[in-house]
């Protein structure tokens, strides 16, 4: 059974960490703040003060990150690499961009140390239900010695090379971060036309219009519920990188650069926070 740190204990960190708690791995666990890793303690983690103490003599290190700053802030530094013993693995699960991830894998490799990009979808409810999807780039023999470590969290599936996960990721999130968009659009029309939304999300079931984005944010939307799941800022944070890694390959995204902006405005009018299906909030 390997032994592992996990570092991120945030809306997706701590029940992916509990996830693996319960499936008996040994796991160090460390936060910036330190506060919300100890609610881990009960369940068996031990808790580090540093992330030397928590990345020191460990198989494999997850990070579950905010962003590119914070990725590159912890792996890129002397106290994290220094620290980690040789031939283990380092699984960045943050949603970043293809070009972090590339920076990260030569950076770990030339310490001979593995690594594997695995962002996720699926939301609190995925990582609370173990039912993420996992989108792997990386070395398939690195993969396959943490399949099953990574099958405690999800669906893993080997997309492709080191930056390959992350990619896919950003294909994830133009579809999802679109999809809200249209799902407001379609409520606010029931809406305005005196058509009970919830009504049409019955009848929509099953039909080419249905997703988990239809029926999970859908309802969000009608209940006014947007308690964060996953952030405007998150979603903010991946169309950006979604603009930036298509501009590097001079291709024009004209429908996710309309919905980067309309997430941009949330965040200017103090909507951060929110839950990403609050863009139902931009259409009055």
């Amino acid at each position: 059974m390997k032994n592992i740190a996990f570092i991120g204990i945030g809306l997706m960190g701590a029940p992916m960490a509990k996830n693996l708690l319960k499936s008996k791995y040994k796991l160090k666990v460390f936060n910036r703040t330190k506060k919300k890793a100890l609610q881990l303690k009960k369940n068996g983690a031990v808790v580090c003060d540093s992330i030397k103490d928590a990345v020191f003599g460990q198989d494999v290190i997850i990070t579950m990150l905010s962003d590119d700053k914070a990725v590159k802030r912890i792996c890129k530094s002397a106290e994290f690499i220094k620290n980690i013993k040789k031939s283990s693995t380092v699984i960045d699960m943050s949603s970043t961009s293809p070009r972090t991830a590339q920076e990260i894998s030569k950076l770990l490799k030339k310490n001979n140390i593995n690594f594997l990009d695995a962002p996720v979808s699926g939301g609190t409810n995925g990582a609370e239900n173990a039912e993420l999807a996992i989108m792997v780039g990386g070395e398939k023999k690195i993969f396959l010695k943490n399949l099953k470590l990574l099958k405690q969290l999800g669906n893993p599936v080997l997309v492709g090379k080191n930056s390959a996960g992350q990619t896919a990721k950003l294909a994830n999130q133009i579809i999802v971060g679109i999809t809200i968009g249209s799902v407001a659009e379609a409520i606010k029309l029931c809406q305005k036309n005196n058509v009970n939304p919830l009504n049409v999300l019955t009848a929509l079931k099953g039909g080419w219009a249905d997703s988990k984005v239809l029926q999970t944010h859908g309802l969000r939307m009608i209940k006014n519920d947007f308690k964060p799941r996953g952030k405007n800022f998150s979603q903010f944070k991946d169309m950006n990188n979604i603009i930036d890694c298509a501009k590097n390959k001079n291709l024009e995204l004209p429908l996710s650069r309309i919905v980067k902006n309309m997430y941009n405005k949330l965040i200017k009018k103090g909507l951060g926070n929110y839950d990403h299906s609050s863009l139902y909030k931009s259409y009055k």
